[in-house]
């Protein structure tokens, strides 16, 4: 994941959170793997992406994870061009919180939708939330391995905004 491309920040393309504070709490992070948390997606809102954008895609991403390639919470795509905003818990895939037409795919604990914050006992790991905005849809569903949905989203981003948030246990 390119998180820190310069080149892909539009200067006015915001990503903000009604209840994020730089830090992953119990309602975030994920309820099992050793994590006791109710796994509940952060309320997302993003203003300023380019006239051109035709959907948006949405990532939680752990670059530290000790898996060897990061570890992907959420990426939810094909966000139609004019929603600007995820509520909370939209990224419970059992409930209709999330837009129409949008695709949550697998995470990589292999669940579909929202997976929050579980990091080993005793590490701070850093997750970062980016909104992109595509060029396109993507031709993707479901059961989409991750990284095929990162490359994806990285092969189609016009402009990218990113927040980054703390979370330990």
């Amino acid at each position: 994941m390119e998180a820190n491309d310069d080149s892909l920040k539009e200067k006015n393309f915001t990503l903000k959170s009604n209840n994020l504070k730089g830090q992953a709490t119990a309602k975030e992070f994920f309820n099992s793997f050793g994590c006791t948390g109710q796994n509940t997606s952060p309320h997302l809102s993003w203003s300023g992406a380019p006239n051109e954008t035709e959907s948006f895609a949405v990532t939680i991403y752990d670059t530290v994870a000790p898996s060897g390639s990061g570890w992907w919470h959420w990426l939810i795509f094909n966000i139609p061009a004019d929603v600007t905003e995820l509520e909370p818990d939209a990224g419970d895939v059992t409930k209709t919180i999330a837009p129409e037409r949008c695709v949550q795919s697998i995470n990589d604990y292999s669940t579909l939708g929202y997976g929050g914050p579980c990091p080993p006992p005793g590490n701070l790991h850093q997750y970062i939330i980016t909104v992109f905005a595509l060029k396109t849809t993507l031709d993707l569903d479901k059961n989409t391995n991750p990284a095929v949905v990162g490359f994806n989203i990285n092969a189609n981003t016009i402009a990218k905004a990113s927040m980054v948030i703390y979370g330990k246990r």
